[in-house]
């Protein structure tokens, strides 16, 4: 495997070449392949459980449709050049079967790692706020039953409005795919519980 530390700046597409030959998936910042932070630190068996679950109530519900999820294997093109992988894309455009990038990421959803919590609340949301696409970000709690809903009110980075959803009675309602996503059924199987009341 090519050590991505030696690599020179590349292009997107160079970037893509590059990735065919690689065993783990990368992402492009300021033109220099990086392993996401959840690569380098590992997911817990809850975090993908959590990815998992969405997936499947994402896929169920979209089935027949245009729109469609996928995994961190798709890529989402940012105007700064930026290559990301959240752990779920929809893509609501397509393209070429063997693409690595989405045409149309509408929704992006982020599962929270305690180690990558920080970078992917502040950072990446910022980052993705600027692509054109994007209407919905999601950063879902893996320690909580708890998400970060942030959605495009308008256009510029000042449209963009944020709300916590928590509880495991909750749902998000995320009409921009024709979808919801219930938080019983995102933690199904994790052994997350509700917040104590007062806490």
């Amino acid at each position: 495997m090519s050590d991505a530390q030696t690599i020179k700046r590349m292009t997107p597409d160079e970037f893509y070449a590059w990735q065919l030959d690689q065993e783990q998936n990368y992402e492009l910042v300021d033109g220099i392949p990086v392993l996401p932070a959840k690569a380098m630190t590992g997911a817990s068996r809850r975090h993908d459980i959590i990815t998992v679950n969405i997936l499947r109530l994402l896929a169920n519900q979209l089935r027949g449709k245009l729109c469609r999820p996928h995994t961190d294997d798709m890529s989402v093109r940012n105007p700064n050049g930026n290559l990301r992988r959240p752990d779920i894309i929809v893509d609501c455009k397509g393209g070429p079967d063997r693409s690595m990038e989405t045409g149309e990421p509408r929704v992006l959803i982020e599962v929270l790692s305690p180690s990558t919590m920080a970078f992917d609340r502040f950072r990446k949301v910022e980052e993705y706020k600027t692509n054109d696409g994007v209407r919905v970000v999601l950063l879902v709690a893996s320690e909580s039953a708890e998400v970060i809903v942030w959605r495009r009110g308008g256009e510029g980075a000042d449209a963009w409005r944020s709300e916590i959803v928590e509880g495991l009675a909750a749902t998000i309602d995320l009409p921009e795919i024709g979808c919801e996503l219930a938080l019983e059924e995102v933690y199904e199987d994790t052994g997350v519980k509700d917040k104590p009341v007062g806490a």
